[in-house]
């Protein structure tokens, strides 16, 4: 049995290599199996001070942050329980005692 990837495009079996990239016999797409392993790898967030975190993780506040809506800051120091990894610009959500729901950046936390 090979182990060929199967057709990104229509998940076809049949794949074969040519040269450096792969074909597809039943729709005719090709591809570069690099680029597709490169998309498909998770995204690695990291703490202020460079530490990979992962779900479940407890941060601290390095900032104090102004929240839009809130009555106060967000103080240096906050301790974020059980967070959550999630793709976009703020990549953590949270829940932090006290304030409730929040999304946050990574480069405003270190490990705890």
């Amino acid at each position: 049995m090979t182990d060929t990837p199967p057709c990104p495009q229509c998940k076809s079996a049949f794949a074969y290599p040519t040269g450096q990239s792969m074909m597809c016999p039943e729709c005719g797409h090709e591809w570069n199996p690099d680029e597709i392993d490169a998309e498909n790898a998770p995204t690695v967030v990291k703490d202020a001070n460079g530490n990979v975190l992962h779900d479940g993780d407890d941060v601290v506040m390095v900032k104090d942050l102004a929240v839009k809506g809130a009555p106060k800051a967000l103080k240096a120091g906050t301790k974020v329980r059980n967070i959550k990894l999630v793709d976009g610009d703020h990549n953590i959500d949270c829940r932090i005692e006290g304030f409730g729901a929040m999304a946050l950046k990574s480069e405003f936390v270190k490990k705890a």
